[in-house]
């Protein structure tokens, strides 16, 4: 399992395949998520927020089989088309596979600690991200 707050930026191809030569793996999903229109800076809190990160995939590993998860969120200055968000899973079954991603990205929009400051000031939490998260309670 890895799990990085970094500054730069990631390969996504070359994390998947770290992540899925295993024997046992036949599925991989994923997830990338983009900054769009309006550039934007990430903060966050070392340790905390990585120490958050781990928990929200060790609650997946809990409901799913997963046999492997990568999560890299980067933090700092970000203009549009910048890669801001890495989610890899890997599991013997796409199902599993496919709700552990949607399912630890949906927990990462809403329980870890990230600040996000654009143009026009510091970006307030969307209820659409909270009702997203409710759904896996």
């Amino acid at each position: 399992m890895k799990i990085s707050v970094q500054p730069g930026d990631f390969d996504l191809s070359a994390e998947v395949k770290k992540i899925s030569g295993e024997k046992t793996v036949g599925a991989v999903a994923s997830f990338v998520g983009v900054v769009r229109e309006v550039g934007m800076t990430l903060e966050h809190y070392p340790g905390m927020t990585e120490r958050a990160l781990q928990k929200i995939v060790e609650e997946a590993r809990g409901r799913w089989q997963v046999l492997d998860c990568t999560v890299i969120h980067r933090h700092g200055a970000l203009k549009p088309t910048d890669q801001i968000v890495l989610v890899v899973v890997a599991s013997a079954h796409r199902g599993d596979a496919f709700a552990a991603c949607e399912f630890i990205m949906d927990y990462l929009k809403t329980q870890a600690p990230f600040w996000k400051k654009e143009a026009a000031g510091w970006v307030e939490a969307r209820a659409s991200d909270d009702n997203a998260a409710e759904r896996w309670k």
